[in-house]
């Protein structure tokens, strides 16, 4: 409590945040007590299609399973035996009839209740043994967790990004390929950076050469929804804490001559609903809550999970979609389809570990936001806020 509101009282609007923020493992765990309650992306729907399906999620040393029900219901649960605690899916995902914990062999059916629990003496209650329940809310083939009750309110951001997802129909996409970046550097600098492109041009030729959202001033925002798709940009990031979770919707533009995100500008993939038949090179980018990113091309999409890992360790998922009937490699090179957002994900671990380097030493001093940083400036704005709430709880 003291150590929260002591280095709340150091933080300056537009300005980053003091070093302490991005080093302390006091303040990494508070983080994670004001992330557990937030919604991030869990799964697309494609990954726990059939009854029996699982996969898990991570945020910090918190672990969350999602499953399918053999009544078709999708279902979270925390990822802890109710014997001793310990892990009971060790794998990313899976297929099962029930879930067994490896220790003492507690097995779960999939709607997580217990249905064998050996050796217990007389008056156990196997009904209050069932596995924790978690918040679980589909949008459009996405699947987002909390890892605590009671998340904010989800109906303005689902409503905000169901065209995007309904256009490009994402709810019938697969997952083509995943990647992971394991970058040393805490979590509120890799989102830092995520949110800005005052980086782009020196960091990322590829992705400026590609996308007009790299050049000055082409962050912006219109509500008016486009008479042809239906989207409209939508915004519910602001400084103080509130009932909703935040949320973003933006439309921009690759360059003219560019159709998506490759090497040479030219499609990768079969096109994915109707907004992979325009040719206008429209790109949509998405966010929901502090941790998931979304990115929608004509003829593919784009994933990012990012994942608390430690103080100073943070995980980069990156997960491909592709139209639902699409096969490698008939129809896109995994490589190809790759090859964009690897490059962009390994240059990102690069600057965000060097700017850990430089926060982590004792010259650093929270510097001005530029105006390319709005979005950075609006996600710690927000995030100090939050902390500021949560210190103020006790």
């Amino acid at each position: 409590m003291v150590i929260r509101s002591a280095a709340i009282a150091d933080v300056r609007p537009g300005f980053s945040l003091p070093r302490r923020f991005y080093v302390e493992p006091a303040i990494f765990a508070a983080d994670m007590d004001l992330l557990a309650p937030r919604w991030t992306f869990a799964a697309h729907v494609s990954e726990v299609a059939q009854p029996g399906d699982w996969v898990t999620v991570a945020l910090g040393r918190d672990s969350a399973i999602v499953a399918r029900g053999d009544d078709g219901r999708l279902r979270a649960f925390a990822n802890v035996c109710r014997h001793r605690g310990s892990r009971i899916c060790t794998e990313a995902r899976g297929r099962s009839g029930f879930l067994t914990c490896p220790y003492h062999a507690w097995s779960y059916a999939l709607d997580g209740g217990l249905r064998h629990a050996r050796e217990m003496p007389a008056g156990f209650d196997p009904a209050a043994h069932g596995l924790v329940a978690l918040p679980l809310r589909e949008i459009g083939g996405l699947v987002f967790v909390a890892f605590a009750g009671a998340p904010p309110d989800l109906d303005a951001a689902a409503a905000a990004l169901a065209p995007m997802l309904a256009l490009f129909d994402w709810a019938a996409a697969r997952v083509a390929l995943r990647r992971s970046y394991r970058v040393a550097a805490n979590w509120k600098l890799v989102m830092e950076n995520y949110h800005e492109c005052y980086h782009c041009q020196p960091a990322h030729a590829e992705f400026s050469r590609l996308h007009a959202l790299a050049r000055p001033n082409a962050r912006t925002l219109d509500a008016t929804p486009d008479a042809c798709t239906g989207l409209a940009d939508f915004e519910d990031w602001d400084a103080a804490p509130g009932a909703r979770e935040v949320a973003r919707v933006m439309r921009s533009h690759l360059v003219p001559g560019c159709a998506t995100g490759s090497r040479d500008g030219r499609r990768l993939a079969p096109p994915m609903g109707e907004g992979g038949r325009r040719d206008d090179g429209l790109v949509v980018f998405a966010e929901v809550g502090f941790l998931s990113a979304f990115l929608a091309y004509p003829d593919h999409g784009v994933i990012y999970r990012f994942i608390p890992r430690e103080t100073m360790m943070t995980e980069m998922e990156v997960i491909w979609l592709v139209d639902g009937a699409a096969e490698a490699p008939r129809d896109y090179d995994e490589d190809a389809l790759a090859w964009l957002w690897d490059v962009t994900s390994l240059a990102d671990k690069t600057i965000i570990e060097r700017n850990q380097e430089g926060v982590s030493s004792r010259a650093y001093a929270p510097g001005p936001f530029s105006l390319m940083e709005p979005g950075t400036r609006q996600y710690v704005e927000r995030y100090a806020a939050e902390f500021a709430a949560l210190s103020a709880r006790g």
